[in-house]
């Protein structure tokens, strides 16, 4: 019976689990695809290069104001608009022969992930009991540390079998895929709509959320200086990890 239990209320957080772990597989899969179709198209690595300048730039422009709209939307329903709308704009990329336009929808993609990371998170926060998110977290973590492995080995092995342009392809089944998942978790916010907020965003409600986050900043220093210095590695390390 308890173990019953334990495998009912782990339902959800599995279900949640794969839609990640999918996600992410696919995502280096379209990232590696993605590098290898400019090169070619351009011929020139500084071209590639464009394509890591973009993501930061994405986040630095979506960031400042993404968590006031992410706050007022309803979460999961967010998510899936999020995955469907990514996998949308990724089956455009193969018919563009254009590097600028390339540009221009992965930067509207960046734009999309920069906003889906904070709303699975906040998501997972509501959704994950207070004493099972050790567990869970864990579980995370291995989740995503595979994805970074399989995720090249899968893209290697499709470029085997098939295209770059095929490999994207695949991305997008993985997008909606996860965007399916998402679909069966529970909605914890009842019935708000994913596409209207509470209150309409403005320059004035920006300005109000962001002095709650300054004195928050303020009152927990030491919150803020670790997970300043951890934002600050991770940055490190993903251009270490390019460079090499």
């Amino acid at each position: 019976m308890v173990i019953k239990n334990k495998l009912k209320s782990w339902k959800y957080p599995s279900i949640l689990l794969l839609g990640i772990g999918v996600s992410n597989i696919g995502e280096w899969i379209y990232f590696i695809a993605l590098n290898l179709i400019v090169l070619d198209m351009t011929g020139s690595p500084l071209a590639v290069s464009g394509l890591y300048i973009i993501k930061p730039l994405a986040t630095l422009l979506t960031n400042f104001w993404a968590g006031s709209v992410i706050d007022r939307l309803n979460k999961r329903n967010l998510m899936i608009f999020l995955d469907i709308f990514r996998a949308s704009f990724i089956v455009l990329l193969p018919f563009m022969d254009s590097i600028s336009l390339i540009y221009l929808v992965v930067f509207i993609l960046n734009m999309a992930s920069s906003m889906f990371e904070p709303t699975s998170m906040t998501y997972i926060t509501k959704l994950i009991p207070k004493e099972e998110r050790k567990r869970f977290n864990s579980l995370y973590s291995l989740v995503t540390s595979g994805a970074f492995l399989t995720g090249p080995a899968f893209a290697g092995l499709l470029f085997v079998i098939g295209t770059p342009i095929f490999a994207i392809y695949t991305n997008a089944i993985t997008l909606f895929l996860s965007g399916l998942l998402t679909f069966l978790m529970p909605d914890l916010e009842g019935h708000t709509s994913s596409l209207a907020t509470q209150n309409n965003v403005s320059i004035k409600l920006l300005k109000k959320d962001w002095d709650v986050v300054m004195n928050f900043s303020r009152q927990q220093t030491y919150i803020f200086i670790i997970y300043f210095l951890f934002s600050s590695v991770m940055v490190v390390m993903a251009s270490a990890i390019v460079l090499i």
